[in-house]
């Protein structure tokens, strides 16, 4: 069974979806809500979520910076790198981390890979030797 804030998450996202508050969609949106499966009960700790949080703080200005960086001085060379996954890192904390990665303009993850890598894409304005 989920619990009650997990169900009010859910049907939030399902009417920020859909648009539409009609007595059929209300119905369609608590069955899925229901039918969807639970997040697995791995213990994450609090300061690790404090660090992703200042770590997106840091990450706003960094993407505008990185845009404006990209609009005067274009980026003509670009790589795809593996990066390791943090040690002890959970499915919540590793979506943080993918959307991270991917919210500033010069990388976006292409693929997580199960035994702790992601596969990033950058873009770079020099090449590398």
């Amino acid at each position: 069974m989920i619990g009650h804030l997990n169900l009010i998450l859910r049907l939030t996202i399902w009417f920020l979806l859909t648009a539409n508050f009609s007595i059929a969609n209300i119905i369609i949106g608590v069955a899925v809500a229901f039918l969807l499966p639970g997040r697995n009960k791995a213990p994450e700790s609090l300061q690790d979520w404090l660090r992703v949080l200042g770590e997106v703080i840091v990450a706003i200005p960094q993407a505008y910076a990185e845009a404006f960086e990209i609009i005067f001085r274009p980026h003509k060379y670009e790589d795809v790198v593996m990066e390791r996954v943090k040690p002890q890192r959970t499915p919540g904390l590793i979506f943080l981390d993918i959307f991270l990665i991917t919210f500033t303009p010069k990388t976006i993850v292409l693929k997580y890979h199960e035994d702790g890598w992601y596969q990033v894409h950058r873009v770079r304005r020099r090449r590398r030797l």
